[in-house]
C-alpha cells in the first residue's frame, strides 16, 4: 500500500493552533502543578513541581483520548520517550508486544500497580523484533477502565525499587472509592475496511459499610485482524499465484479483564487494602504461508495459525497504618502469567497424510510472590527548613518459571509447521529467591534546596549480591527557575526466562535471495549444548544513571522542563545471533541428541551508553466565552551507542562463527526512533471538547548483517483528531480519527528480498504500526 501525501492544510492548522502561544509541553490536567506524586519518594505531599526527578502524570482523560484501547499503544502516543512498534509474523511476540522506554530493552523498565511490583510475562521475545531477548511486563493486560492515572518516573530507580528500574518506572494507580461509575461502548474500523474493534468497559464502586469500599472495573473487546500483505507472485506454477496468501498486520485478539481495588478501615490507625485482577486474552496470529506440494492435506498451500491464550492473575493484600509517628505498610503480592499456544490450519510434514491439522504446542508460565514491609517517618531537624523523612524497608521475592511440553505430533520430526512445539527435553520448572533491605533519606534543607539519598542491598540465590545507591537534589533560584539532578547506580537481574528458556523451532533466513527455513535451537545458558557453543553463566546488568534538569514556571499557567540524561549499562543481557553451525558443531550437538542447523543462547556480552534529552511543559489559555485551551508539546531525543563487546568465544571463532553479530548490536543502537516530537491542543467549552495531536516519529534503521542491506526509514508525521459532547448530565458521545492523513511508514526495500518478494511490504520496527487511518466512536454513561 503506497504512502499517501500528508494533508497540508490539516497539518498546518494543527501546528498553528498549537504553537501560537509559547509552550514546550506535555498535557496538563486540572491542577497538575499541585499534583501529589508517590513514585520515587517516601515524603508526604511531594508535588510534581518539587520533584528532584522528572515525573509525568497521565490522567484518565488523556488515556482515553485516542481510538486505541491498548495501554501500551496509548502510552506510546502520549510519552515522547516510549516506543511501541507492532511486529507481525513474530510468533508469540505478535500476541505479547514489547514496549521500550528511552530506546532500552523492554525489561529495563519497572512496572508497578498501586506502587507494587507487577509480574512479567512468560513470553520471551526471541525473534527479530525490537526488544529481542526480553520478557517484560505485558502492559496491554491492564485495562484502561481500571486506571485513575499513571505516574512515569523518567529516571533510574533501582536503589528504591530493585531490579529492572534502569530506564524508569511506570506506576499505574487504580481507581478507588465507592462513589460514581461509568460504562462505555466503542466501535472502530480502519480505512481498509478491516481491523474492526468492539469494546465494552465499565467501572463502579460499592461501600463496605461506613469504613470501606470496593471498586470493580471490567473490559472486554473483540479486535479483528488487519492485513497489509502484498500479493504472492513468487512462483507462477502455484495454484494461488497472484493472490494475497499471507496475513501481515495486527492479529485477532479477544481480551477479557476484571480488576478489583478495595480498602477497609479497621481502626483509626490501621487500614486493610487489597487489589486483584484476572484477565484472559485470546490471540490468533499468522505464521508464514507454506506453498503447495508439501502435504496432501493442503494441496494449494496453507497458512499456519498460532492461537494463543494469555492468562494473567494478581492478588495484592496488605495492612498499613501509623504508630508512634511511623507510617508502615506490610503487603503480600502474588502474580502470574500463563501463555498457552495451539496451532491450527497446519501440518507436521513428517507425518504426511496422517498429520493432524490442530496441535497443542505447550505452555509457558511465570510466577512471582513478594513480601514487603516499609516504614517511614518525618523527623524535625533544627538546621533544616523542613523535616527529614527517613524510610526503611525489607523485601523477599520468590520467582518460578515453567515450560510445559506440547503434544507429540507438535514436535516430532521437524514439528508442526509455523511453530514446532516444546519438547519434553525443553520442559521443566526453575525457581529462585532474593531478599533485599533498603533505606531512603529526603529533606528540604532550605526553602531553596532539597536533597535525597537511597541505598539498597539485594541477595539473589542464583547469582549473588548487588548494592545500588542514588543521590538527587533540587535548587530553586526563585519561584520561576529551578535546577535538579540525580546520580545513581542500578542493576537488572537476568530473568529466569532468559536463563532457562529453551526450544527448537523453524526460523527463516534469507539465503541467496530466498527465505530458507532452518531448524534453530534456543539453549538454556547453563545447558551442555550452550556450553559446547562457548556459553558462560549470566550475571546481573550494571547501570549508572545521571540526569540534569531545568524547571521553568514563567507564569501560573505555563511550566516547562528540560532534562538531559546519560545511562551506562555494562554486561547487558542479549540473545546471541542465530549462528548457522559448522559440521563440527552440528555433530557435537547431535552427539547430545540435538539435531539443529543453528543455535543461540543468552549472554552478557555488550556494554552500551544511552544519552538524551526530554523537553516537556504545558500552557493553559482560558478565554472564558471562547473556551479553555491546553496547549501541549513534548520532545525526546535519544541516542544509544556501543561501548564494548566481549571477545568472541574461542570455540565459535574456531568454527567461523560470531556470538554477537552486527544485526544484534545495531538493533540495540539504531533500531528505535532517535527522536519523537508531538504537538497538541485540547479545547473545552461547556459540554463540548476537542483534541488534536500531531506527532513526528523520528528516523530509525532496520539493520542487517550486511551494511549494504540496512534500511534507514524516514520520519513519519501522524495527525490524530477527536471531539466529544456531553449530551446530558450522564450521557456523552465522542468520535475521532487516528492517523487522519492515512500515513504509512516507508515500504521495505526489495534489495536482498527483505520484503519477501513484496509479500511483507512494511517493517515491524515502525513505531506507529502500518495500518493506516482509523475511525472510531464511543458512547458513555456515567453516574
Amino acid at each position: 500500500m503506497p504512502s499517501r501525501p500528508i494533508a497540508q492544510p490539516l497539518l498546518l492548522a494543527s501546528l498553528i493552533a498549537t504553537v501560537v502561544v509559547p509552550a514546550f509541553a506535555q498535557q496538563a490536567a486540572d491542577g497538575e502543578l499541585q499534583s501529589v506524586v508517590v513514585t520515587g519518594t517516601y515524603a508526604k505531599n511531594r508535588r510534581t513541581i518539587d520533584s528532584e526527578s522528572p515525573v509525568d502524570i497521565i490522567g484518565a482523560r488523556e488515556l482515553q483520548a485516542s481510538g486505541s484501547t491498548e495501554l501500551a499503544t496509548v502510552l506510546g502516543r502520549l510519552l515522547p520517550s516510549m516506543n511501541f512498534p507492532r511486529p507481525s509474523g513474530a510468533d508469540a511476540s505478535d500476541a505479547v508486544r514489547p514496549a521500550q522506554l528511552r530506546g532500552l530493552s523492554p525489561d529495563q523498565t519497572l512496572v508497578l500497580v498501586n506502587g507494587k511490583r507487577r509480574h512479567t510475562s512468560a513470553v520471551v521475545n526471541v525473534n527479530g523484533t525490537q526488544g529481542r531477548g526480553s520478557a517484560p511486563v505485558d502492559l496491554n493486560a491492564i485495562p484502561l477502565s481500571a486506571i485513575d492515572h499513571i505516574e512515569v518516573l523518567r529516571d533510574g530507580a533501582a536503589a528504591q525499587y530493585g531490579s529492572d528500574a534502569i530506564a524508569g518506572v511506570i506506576n499505574i494507580i487504580l481507581k478507588k472509592g465507592a462513589n460514581g461509575g461509568e460504562v462505555e461502548v466503542g466501535f472502530g474500523e480502519y480505512q481498509e475496511r478491516d481491523g474492526k474493534q468492539k469494546t465494552l468497559r465499565g467501572s463502579t464502586g460499592f461501600s463496605l459499610g461506613d469504613d470501606g469500599w470496593v471498586r470493580v472495573a471490567i473490559e472486554a473487546a473483540d479486535r479483528d485482524p488487519t492485513n497489509r500483505a502484498g500479493a504472492d507472485f513468487r512462483t507462477p506454477t502455484e495454484p494461488r499465484y497472484g493472490r494475497v496468501n499471507q496475513r501481515f498486520g495486527d492479529p485477532e485478539t479477544k481480551p477479557r479483564t476484571l480488576f478489583v481495588n478495595s480498602q477497609y478501615r479497621i481502626n483509626d490507625n490501621v487500614d486493610w487494602y487489597a487489589f486483584a485482577n484476572y484477565g484472559r486474552r485470546e490471540t490468533e496470529a499468522a505464521a508464514t504461508w507454506r506453498t503447495s506440494g508439501r502435504t496432501p492435506l493442503f494441496p494449494e498451500g496453507f497458512l499456519p495459525l498460532e492461537n494463543s491464550t494469555s492468562t494473567d492473575a494478581t492478588l495484592v493484600t496488605g495492612l498499613r497504618g501509623e504508630v508512634s509517628g511511623w507510617r508502615w505498610d506490610a503487603s503480600l503480592n502474588y502474580g502470574q502469567n500463563e501463555f498457552k499456544l495451539d496451532l491450527d490450519n497446519t501440518a507436521n510434514l513428517d507425518l504426511g497424510a496422517n498429520s493432524p491439522t490442530h496441535f497443542y504446542a505447550g505452555k509457558l508460565s511465570n510466577k512471582q510472590a513478594l513480601f514487603n514491609f516499609d516504614v517511614a517517618r518525618e523527623f524535625p531537624v533544627e538546621a533544616f527548613s523542613g523535616p527529614l523523612t527517613v524510610a526503611l524497608g525489607v523485601e523477599a521475592r520468590h520467582e518460578k518459571y515453567e515450560i510445559g511440553a506440547g503434544d507429540l505430533a507438535s514436535y516430532s520430526g521437524t514439528g508442526a509447521q509455523g511453530f514446532s512445539g516444546f519438547r519434553p527435553i525443553n520442559a521443566g520448572s526453575n525457581s529462585r529467591h532474593n531478599e533485599s533491605i533498603y533505606g531512603n533519606l529526603e529533606a528540604e534543607i532550605t526553602k531553596q534546596f532539597s536533597a535525597s539519598a537511597a541505598l539498597r542491598h539485594e541477595r539473589y540465590s542464583d547469582f549473588g549480591s548487588t548494592t545500588s545507591a542514588k543521590g538527587s537534589a533540587r535548587y530553586a533560584f526563585n519561584d520561576k527557575v529551578s535546577l535538579r539532578g540525580t546520580a545513581s547506580s542500578g542493576f537488572r537481574a537476568p530473568s529466569l526466562a532468559q536463563q532457562f528458556y529453551t526450544i527448537t523451532t523453524t526460523n527463516f533466513s534469507v539465503v541467496n535471495g530466498v527465505n530458507t527455513p532452518i531448524e534453530t535451537g534456543t539453549f538454556a545458558v547453563g545447558s551442555a549444548a550452550a556450553a559446547a557453543l562457548g556459553a558462560t553463566p549470566l550475571k546481573a546488568e550494571k547501570a549508572r544513571n545521571y540526569s540534569l534538569g531545568l524547571q521553568l514556571q514563567p507564569t501560573r499557567d505555563w511550566t516547562a522542563s528540560i532534562d538531559a540524561y546519560r545511562i551506562d549499562i555494562d554486561d547487558r543481557v542479549a540473545l546471541s545471533a542465530n549462528m548457522t553451525l559448522s559440521p563440527v558443531l552440528r555433530n557435537t550437538l547431535a552427539a547430545q541428541g540435538i539435531l539443529v542447523g543453528a543455535g543461540r543462547y543468552f549472554t552478557n556480552a555488550i556494554d552500551t551508553r544511552t544519552t538524551g534529552v526530554d523537553i516537556v511543559s504545558t500552557y493553559r489559555w482560558d478565554l472564558a466565552s471562547a473556551g479553555r485551551y491546553d496547549f501541549t508539546a513534548a520532545y525526546n531525543h535519544n541516542k544509544n551507542t556501543l561501548e564494548h563487546v566481549n571477545a568472541n568465544p574461542a570455540v565459535l571463532s574456531a568454527n567461523g562463527l560470531t556470538l554477537i553479530d552486527r544485526q544484534t548490536i545495531n538493533r540495540l543502537t539504531v533500531g528505535s526512533p532517535k527522536d519523537k516530537f508531538s504537538l497538541a491542543t485540547d479545547w473545552t467549552l461547556g459540554a463540548w471538547n476537542a483534541r488534536g495531536v500531531v506527532t513526528r516519529y523520528g528516523s530509525f534503521t532496520v539493520p542487517q548483517n550486511s551494511a549494504a542491506l540496512d534500511q534507514v526509514y524516514d520520519p513519519q508525521w501522524v495527525l490524530d483528531l477527536s471531539a466529544g459532547v456531553k449530551l446530558s448530565k450522564n450521557w456523552r458521545l465522542s468520535v475521532g480519527i487516528d492517523n487522519v492523513t492515512d500515513r504509512y511508514p516507508d515500504q521495505v526495500t526489495s534489495l536482498g528480498n527483505l520484503n519477501n518478494n513484496g509479500i511483507n511490504p512494511y517493517s515491524g520496527f515502525a513505531p506507529n504500526g502500518f495500518n493506516g487511518r482509523y475511525y472510531y466512536a464511543k458512547a458513555g454513561y456515567s453516574w
